[in-house]
C-alpha cells in the first residue's frame, strides 16, 4: 500500500532534521575536540615536553666522596674503599619477588640483608632504590650486568665505603660511621634526600659524628636516559658535588699505637698532650674494639661480647671516664694554699699517720706517719696529714677556683663524644645538687682528691701541662682541616706565682727521681729525658675501722672490682717540658706499681719516637723491659696505616 504523498514528504522532513541535529552536535563535538587539541598541543606544549622528558630523563644524585683523616705525619686514620653492591627499584621492578627470584640464581642473597630489603621495598617510596645485596664481588657484579635484560629494576653499582686501617688504634677518638637509621632521621631537622640513598653512611660517634657536617660534603647529580624498563642507556651530563674535607688530626700514629699495646690486658686510659701546642699527640682506652665491624653493621653476638665485657671496651675512658684523682689532686691544693699565702714553703705539718677533725679520724696512707713535713716532702712522700691541714687553712672555694685553673671541671671543647665536665666541688653545688650543707670533712676528703671531685685523664694530662708551663694549654685534635691550620691550644700565663709553681715542679721531680719518691721505681736515668711526676691511688671502697684496726686488705687480696683506682701524671724533660702524661689504671691497686710503669714508658716512647734504648731504665728495670718491648712488637701490626713498613 502506497503512502500519501504528503506522509512521504514530512517523513523526509523529520529525518533531515534529525540529520541536522546529529550533524550539528558531531560538528560541536569535533570542534570542541580540534580546540582541546590545539589547547594541548600548543598553550601546553612545554609541561608536556617536561612530562615526557620526566618519563625518559632522570636526575640521580651522586653521593660525595667522605673526607679522610690522616694523623700528624700524614699516616691515613680513615679512607674510603670501593664496595660493590645490587640495588633494586620497586617502580621499575614490576613483580619483586619474581625479580628476587631470578637474581637469587645468580648472586648468593643473605637472608638477613634480603628481609631488610623487601621491607624497604614495601615501606619506602617506589623510586627509591633498596640494597637488596651488599659487598658483593665483581664476579657477581659481573653476572648481574649479563642478565639485566631479565632483571628490570635491578643495577649494579659501585660505592664507597669507609675503612679504618689502623683497626682498634683510633676507635674511641675517631669512632666509626654507619648507614642512616630511622633514629638519625628523627633525630635531624628536614633531613636531605642524600641521606635517603640505600646504605649511604654518616658518622654514629666520635669525631665521625662530631664533624659529620664536614666530613660528608655536598651531593651532586646526573641526568640519564632511561629506556622503557627504566633501565640507564646514557649519561646525559653530570655535576660533581663537593667531596669532605680532609682533616689532619694531632694524633700520632706510632705513638697512639704503642699506647693502646702498652695498655693491653688492662682497663685504663692514657693522654699524652704535646706542652707547647697542647696536641694530643696520643688519646687511648683500653680494651679497644674494631669500628670495622660497625661499618656494616656488626652483628649480635660480636656486639653482645662487647657488652658484657667488664673492662667495658665501648666507653672512651681517656676523655669520658671520670674518676677520683686522688693524689695527683695534692699540687692543686698546694698551689691553692701557697698562692692564698696559707702556709710558707718550709712551714711543716706533723703527720702521726691520723688526723682527728670534727670529732673523726681521717687517716694518713703510711700508718706510722711521716713526722714532721714541708711541702716538698709532702708531694715527695705523697703525705695526706699535710694537705688535711691545708684544706682547714685554706677552704673549699680557693681549692675549687684553682682546680679549675688548671682544667680540673672544665669540659673542653674536642670533637669527641661524651667529653666529661668532670667535677670541682663547692658549697653551692653540694647544696643545689644533694641538698645538705658543705663539711669540713668534705674539705678535707677533696684536698687528697677524694670525696665528691672527680677528673678525667685528659684533664689530668691538661692539669699536667699547665703545671709544667704556667700556660693555660688547652688541647686540640685537629690540626688541620683541607690543609688549612687550626689554632693551637699554647695558651696564656695563668698568673700565678712562678717562684711558688717552680717549687712545686720540683717537689714532683722529686717524687720521681730520690730515692724516698713514691715513683722511684720508674724513674727515667736518662739526663736528658728525666721527668717529674705524682702518683696517684683513688679508693673505690670504705675502709671500716674494724679493718684498719686488723689490717686493711692489700688490693691483691681483693676482687678486681673492689680494688683502688691506679694513677700517675708526669711532664718531661723536667728542664723543658716536651710532653705531659697522664694514665689512670682501673682497679689497678697503687699508682706507683700500676700506673707509673705505663706513664713512664709512654713518656719515653713519645720523647725517643721509637722503642729507647735499655739504659734509659734503671738498671733493675731492663730484662723485663727487654722482654716488654719484644712482646709489644709482636703485638703491633707489622705496617703502618700508610702501608709503610714500620721501623
Amino acid at each position: 500500500m502506497r503512502r500519501p504523498g504528503r506522509d512521504t514528504a514530512e517523513s523526509q522532513r523529520r529525518i533531515t532534521r534529525r540529520g541536522l541535529v546529529i550533524g550539528g552536535l558531531q560538528a560541536g563535538v569535533m570542534g570542541v575536540l580540534a580546540l582541546r587539541m590545539r589547547y594541548m598541543q600548543v598553550e601546553q606544549a612545554d609541561q608536556f615536553r617536561l612530562l615526557a622528558d620526566e618519563n625518559r630523563i632522570n636526575i640521580q644524585l651522586i653521593p660525595p666522596t667522605r673526607g679522610r683523616l690522616f694523623d700528624r705525619n700524614g699516616a691515613v686514620i680513615a679512607e674510603n674503599i670501593p664496595s660493590y653492591r645490587i640495588t633494586m627499584t620497586r617502580e621499575q621492578a614490576g613483580d619483586v619477588d619474581a625479580v628476587i627470584a631470578r637474581l637469587a640464581k645468580l648472586v648468593e642473597l643473605d637472608p638477613d640483608e634480603l628481609e631488610r630489603a623487601r621491607r624497604d621495598l614495601r615501606e619506602l617510596r617506589g623510586d627509591t632504590p633498596v640494597t637488596v645485596a651488599d659487598r658483593v664481588s665483581w664476579g657477581a657484579i659481573s653476572r648481574v650486568a649479563v642478565n639485566a635484560p631479565a632483571l628490570p629494576g635491578v643495577l649494579p653499582e659501585v660505592g664507597l665505603s669507609r675503612r679504618y686501617p689502623a683497626n682498634s688504634d683510633y676507635a674511641h677518638v675517631v669512632g666509626y660511621v654507619g648507614t642512616v637509621s630511622d633514629k638519625d632521621l628523627e633525630r635531624i631537622d628536614a633531613p636531605e634526600q642524600l641521606l635517603r640513598l640505600p646504605r649511604f653512611q654518616i658518622g654514629k660517634i666520635g669525631l665521625e659524628a662530631k664533624r659529620e657536617n664536614l666530613l660528608r660534603g655536598s651531593a651532586g647529580t646526573r641526568r640519564v636516559e632511561v629506556n622503557a624498563a627504566g633501565r640507564v642507556m646514557r649519561e646525559l651530563d653530570r655535576q660533581e658535588g663537593q667531596p669532605g674535607a680532609d682533616m689532619q688530626l694531632t694524633l700520632d700514629n706510632a705513638l697512639q699505637s704503642y699506647t693502646n699495646a702498652r695498655l693491653e690486658g688492662e682497663s685504663a686510659a692514657a693522654v699524652v698532650i704535646d706542652c707547647d701546642t697542647g696536641d694530643l699527640l696520643a688519646c687511648a682506652s683500653a680494651p679497644s674494639y674494631d669500628p670495622n665491624l660497625f661499618v656494616r653493621g656488626i652483628s649480635v653476638p660480636d656486639y653482645r661480647a662487647l657488652l658484657d665485657d667488664p673492662y667495658r671496651p665501648l666507653p672512651n675512658k681517656a676523655v669520658q671516664g671520670i674518676y677520683p684523682p686522688g693524689s695527683t689532686f695534692k699540687m692543686v691544693t698546694a698551689l691553692a694554699a701557697l698562692e692564698d699565702g696559707q702556709v710558707a714553703l718550709d712551714d711543716t705539718v706533723y703527720c702521726p699517720g691520723y688526723a682527728e677533725i670534727s670529732g673523726r679520724r681521717f687517716h694518713c696512707w703510711k700508718r706510722g706517719g711521716h713526722g714532721n713535713v714541708d711541702l716538698h716532702r709532702s708531694l715527695r712522700e705523697s703525705c695526706d696529714i699535710y694537705y688535711y691541714e691545708m684544706a682547714l687553712r685554706t677552704g673549699i672555694e680557693k681549692i675549687s677556683a684553682m682546680a679549675e685553673r688548671l682544667g680540673l671541671g672544665v669540659q673542653f671543647d674536642l670533637p669527641m663524644t661524651s667529653v666529661a665536665k668532670g667535677l670541682a666541688p663547692t658549697r653551692e653545688w653540694k647544696q643545689a645538687n644533694r641538698g645538705q650543707p658543705w663539711m669540713i670533712g668534705d674539705s678535707v676528703n677533696t684536698a687528697i682528691g677524694q670525696g665528691f671531685v672527680l677528673a678525667s685523664p685528659l684533664q689530668l694530662a691538661v692539669m699536667t701541662a699547665r703545671i709544667a708551663t704556667s700556660r693555660a694549654v688547652t688541647p686540640r685534635l685537629i690540626k688541620s682541616i683541607d690543609g688549612v691550620e687550626q689554632p693551637t691550644g699554647h695558651g696564656d700565663t695563668l698568673g700565678l706565682n712562678e717562684n711558688l709553681m717552680r717549687e712545686v715542679r720540683k717537689a714532683m721531680f722529686a717524687v720521681s727521681n730520690s730515692n724516698r719518691g713514691t715513683a722511684y721505681r720508674s724513674r727515667i736515668i736518662d739526663d736528658a729525658f728525666r721527668m717529674a711526676g705524682k702518683t696517684g691511688t683513688s679508693q673505690v671502697r670504705n675502709i671500716t675501722a674494724g679493718e684498719r684496726a686488723s689490717g686493711v686488705v692489700n688490693n691483691r687480696d681483693l676482687p678486681w672490682e673492689r680494688r683502688d683506682h691506679a694513677l700517675f701524671v708526669n711532664f718531661a724533660p723536667f728542664d723543658a717540658p716536651k710532653v705531659a702524661v697522664a694514665v689512670v689504671v682501673e682497679h689497678g691497686g697503687g699508682g706507683s706499681t700500676a700506673a707509673a710503669p705505663i706513664a713512664r714508658d709512654i713518656t719515653l716512647q713519645a720523647l725517643y719516637g721509637e722503642d729507647p734504648p735499655l739504659d734509659a731504665y734503671p738498671a733493675a728495670d731492663r730484662g723485663r723491659i727487654k722482654t716488654l718491648q719484644e712482646k709489644l712488637r709482636r703485638a703491633r701490626p707489622k705496617t703502618g696505616p700508610d702501608g709503610k713498613d714500620r721501623a
